[in-house]
């Protein structure tokens, strides 16, 4: 169990963004048990860290994946459902940082305002949190922030709206070893409006989609790896 990320907590605000707690579903737990497994196994260089749609690469976007990620010895720690509090939880219990890997890629929030358990700006201070946790535990591990993929269909659809206000303040953060990096343009038409031909529900990815996303991310990843 990794106690560190703990200490790091006290320097935020109190709100459930920013409080470990796991999610109750037996399959994620089960879940969990797998990537302990994956974390004492080790090897990986790079490790994806998120939601459904990070753990989506090992659906639908299987096949980018193979392509762009498999070979630089990637791991997917994402979990369907996850918010921020999730994901802090996870990384308190020892996975994925024990095993230091060189680069994190970090994509988490969506679901705090989805599910409307925080506000945007508590999103953020949950996402601060995860950095400082990975800061603590792998000191010199980089971090590839993304921001929070658009939803919704219209720009002004109010889901949409709380994103980009997460998005907003992820840019404001300058830490050392954390490159911010928006991608979301890929996702949208010119009127703003989300390409379903990519999101057939309005915030999943296909594999057209996850495609998208390895060519738009993969060269930043390596770089960061020859760092």
């Amino acid at each position: 169990m990794l106690h560190l990320p703990l200490l790091c907590l006290a320097a935020f605000t109190q709100s459930v963004a920013v409080a470990p707690v796991p999610q109750d579903a037996e399959w994620w737990r089960q879940r969990h048990e797998q990537k302990m497994e994956v974390t004492r196994k080790g090897g990986y260089d790079v490790a994806f860290l998120g939601d459904s749609i990070t753990q989506g690469w090992e659906g639908g976007g299987r096949a980018a994946w193979d392509e762009f990620f498999a070979p630089m010895r990637a791991a997917n720690f994402g979990y369907s459902g996850d918010r921020t509090e999730h994901v802090l939880w996870r990384l308190q219990k020892g996975e994925m940082l024990p095993a230091k890997p060189k680069v994190v890629v970090i994509m988490i929030g969506t679901n705090n305002v989805g599910h409307g358990s925080s506000n945007p700006a508590q999103t953020v201070e949950g996402i601060r949190a995860i950095l400082a946790a990975i800061r603590q535990g792998s000191p010199k591990t980089q971090v590839l922030l993304l921001a929070v993929f658009p939803r919704g269909a219209t720009a002004d659809d109010r889901l949409r709206v709380q994103v980009g206000e997460i998005n907003a303040g992820l840019r404001g953060v300058s830490e050392p070893g954390v490159r911010f990096l928006d991608i979301g343009h890929h996702f949208v038409r010119s009127d703003g409006t989300l390409k379903d031909s990519l999101m057939p529900d309005l915030l999943h990815l296909n594999p057209d989609g996850y495609g998208i996303w390895a060519r738009a991310i993969a060269g930043e990843v390596r770089g960061m790896l020859r760092t």
